[in-house]
């Protein structure tokens, strides 16, 4: 029976890969299978790899991490996620856990502590490094104890700066195809930021994605 945990990474910076997987390259039985350079990328790895394991970053370009994690608990994918940030915010820890992330692990870890997470997970377990468990001892302890923004303007910090670009290309009329032409991506990729942006804004049409876009100033 080989029991050798199949890893994914999907960061966007080279350095944060090769550091992972130099730490991982003495680990009998651990193996990195692929790796990813943005959210679009780590999901056709995902499919295509099969792996037991994903290190996904939590900010990168096209999908964040979250929505990520997000697009593939929503094709019942059980792949054992961990969130891997610079970010011990409530608000990131929280939404990658309702996201359906397994863990949540701070890049600053130790050596000993990335590799007890590591095992953690991938045998079924959570994990969640460093001060993290006492935000989830706080919302398990404090029914007031939220994830989102404790201001007006909390859809907005979800917001990316390239769907940013998109809101105001959409605002100006334009389509799918002239929104890939103008930022020079894909069509495709341009129909998921479209589709992540309105479903963040909890938005069906242009016109309530307008109404949402004055009444938080977004732009």
């Amino acid at each position: 029976m080989n029991n050798t945990i199949r890893v994914v990474l999907a960061d966007d910076h080279v350095f944060v890969r090769d550091g992972i997987k130099s730490l991982l390259e003495n680990e009998a039985n651990i193996t990195v299978v692929g790796e990813a350079t943005d959210g679009l990328e780590a999901l056709t790895l995902i499919d295509s790899l099969q792996p037991d394991l994903l290190i996904l970053d939590i900010r990168m370009p096209n999908l964040t991490g979250i929505e990520v994690v997000e697009q593939l608990r929503s094709k019942n994918n059980l792949v054992k996620i961990v969130m891997l940030s610079m970010h011990e915010s409530e608000e990131y820890v929280l939404k990658s856990i309702q996201a359906g992330a397994d863990g949540y692990l701070l890049k600053g870890s130790s050596k000993e502590e990335f590799l007890k997470a590591l095992h953690t997970v991938a045998n079924g377990g959570k994990y969640f490094s460093g001060d993290i468990s006492s935000i989830l001892i706080g919302q398990l302890t404090n029914p007031t104890f939220t994830a989102e923004p404790k201001h007006s303007l909390g859809e907005e910090q979800l917001i990316t700066k390239r769907e940013k670009e998109i809101l105001k290309l959409l605002l100006t009329g334009k389509g799918n195809k002239e929104i890939a032409e103008a930022l020079d991506i894909s069509k495709r990729t341009a129909e998921v930021h479209r589709f992540n942006l309105m479903k963040k804004l909890k938005v069906k049409n242009l016109m309530e994605l307008s109404n949402k876009a004055t009444e938080y100033s977004l732009l």
